[in-house]
């Protein structure tokens, strides 16, 4: 599938967004920060990327947290995933919070997360009174227990 994308002025020098091996589902956003950028523990920002797309109708691009930096540092999405909508034609920012312990610092062209393009289906509510009995019935979380 081809996208289009473009960049923003003054981050002609950040690579585009790319597969880091032939089996990744995901591809490495870059930082396009002028100067590092400090997040302290508990703060949060948005990071811009340098980029702007156009995903083709019928799809999405989700924004997903590195799972070595919210491992080794805390460094996690704000807002779990993040959605690229057709119709945005904005820059691409990725929105991080440090719930670590330490201040982390982002240097321009480091990777912050990975962008997924994946197919979205549209649907039309269908409204009955009673919805079809499965075996799980109403449980909810945690209602299996631990073991």
């Amino acid at each position: 599938m081809r996208v289009d994308i473009s960049r923003v002025a003054g981050t002609e020098d950040i690579p585009l967004p790319a597969y880091q091996t032939e089996g990744a589902s995901g591809m490495d956003l870059l930082a396009a920060v002028t100067e590092p950028l400090i997040l302290n523990p508990n703060e949060r920002t948005a990071v811009p990327t340098g980029i702007m797309i156009a995903i083709p109708e019928g799809y999405e691009a989700q924004v997903r947290a590195r799972s070595g930096w919210a491992k080794k540092f805390g460094i996690c999405l704000t807002n779990g995933i993040g959605t690229i909508d057709v119709d945005f034609r904005g820059e691409v920012h990725v929105l991080l919070s440090n719930l670590g312990q330490e201040p982390f610092t982002i240097h321009r062209a480091d990777r912050i997360a990975q962008l997924v393009v994946t197919p979205v289906m549209r649907v039309q509510w269908n409204v009955v009174e009673e919805l079809p009995t499965t075996e799980r019935g109403v449980g909810g979380f945690g209602h299996t227990g631990r073991q």
